[in-house]
């Protein structure tokens, strides 16, 4: 990876703020009851600069660095999770990213909202909070509990005698869980991507890009079958990139894709390529892309782990 300014650049791009689960990589449990041997992931990851560290991960985030027809660069974050200050100290000041533009919240749990308070470190200061506000896009469910965690963030106006507190300020827009129901976020087109998150909860991934294709998929157990058609070679169209969830290597997960059922989606639903998120510390980065590299082989679909600070430019 080079420092520059991506806005040097007439091309859009993806940047991988985050690729591990809510836990994040290291564990800490590896750190502070270490087993015998200890935990190679965890302590190796320690023992690296993370810039230079794959296996060091953060909640999964996505920053999409999009560049318009007229040159503009417009920030847009997917999930803003526990460790979103860390990303921004490590990713936003390498890239030079100035701002984040606007916000979509895949579903409310702890590792894609719990960083919203820490949005007014990259919103320019006001102490009486005189700024516009950063467009934010959830759904009514997602709204409603983040109100319940963040009353100051989404209260409207101060109570008689309140004090004025310096807090985030956003713009809260209801997006719909429908394929069918896509959205405009500071220029780009989104559709909603409804997928099971476990059988009781619906969570959100997004479909974007006209010229490239793009799917990202954080939190999914089960993809509905409506959500799956439009994003299959066999359904609507082949995804030129498929972003998904795999949590851990083997066996299964209630709420999660692990590994045997992500490599089943991406066979089924056939991307010209594929980037893994969403991994505990059972994953080596360097020993699993080599894994993946003979699968990739083997059934002609490009695969390998996404790792934090990744950036890939894209013609969206």
């Amino acid at each position: 990876m080079e420092n520059g300014n991506v806005e040097s650049e007439n091309l859009s791009a993806l940047i991988f703020l985050g690729t591990g689960c809510s836990s994040a990589v290291p564990n800490a449990l590896c750190l502070i009851q270490p087993s015998d041997p200890p935990c190679e992931v965890c302590f190796q990851s320690m023992s690296i600069p993370p810039e230079r560290n794959p296996n060091y991960r953060c909640n999964t985030s996505l920053l999409i660095d999009y560049c318009q027809s007229n040159g503009e660069h417009n920030y847009i974050l997917i999930d803003a999770g526990k460790t979103f200050r860390e990303q921004v100290l490590r990713w936003f000041t390498f890239y030079r990213v100035p701002r984040v533009d606007s916000i979509i919240l895949t579903h409310e749990h702890a590792d894609a909202v719990l960083g919203l308070d820490d949005m007014r470190s990259v919103q320019p200061y006001s102490a009486t909070n005189d700024i516009s506000p950063t467009p934010i896009f959830l759904t009514q469910d997602a709204m409603d509990s983040v109100a319940v965690k963040f009353p100051y963030l989404v209260q409207r106006k101060l109570k008689e005698g309140q004090e004025i507190r310096r807090v985030a300020q956003f713009d809260w827009k209801i997006i719909e869980s429908h394929c069918e129901k896509p959205f405009v976020v500071s220029g780009l087109q989104f559709v909603p991507l409804p997928v099971m998150h476990g059988e009781d909860y619906v969570a959100l991934g997004f479909l974007f890009g006209d010229k490239c294709k793009v799917a990202y998929v954080s939190d999914v157990s089960r993809f509905l079958p409506t959500t799956e058609d439009v994003i299959s070679k066999n359904g609507a169209g082949q995804l030129d990139l498929l972003i998904l969830d795999t949590l851990y290597k083997t066996g299964s997960h209630n709420t999660h894709f692990c590994f045997p059922q992500t490599l089943d989606a991406v066979k089924r639903l056939c991307p010209k390529r594929a980037l893994l998120i969403g991994m505990t510390h059972q994953f080596d980065h360097c020993k699993d892309n080599a894994f993946l590299l003979e699968w990739s082989r083997r059934e002609g679909i490009p695969v390998q782990l996404a790792h934090d600070g990744l950036r890939i430019p894209i013609d969206l």
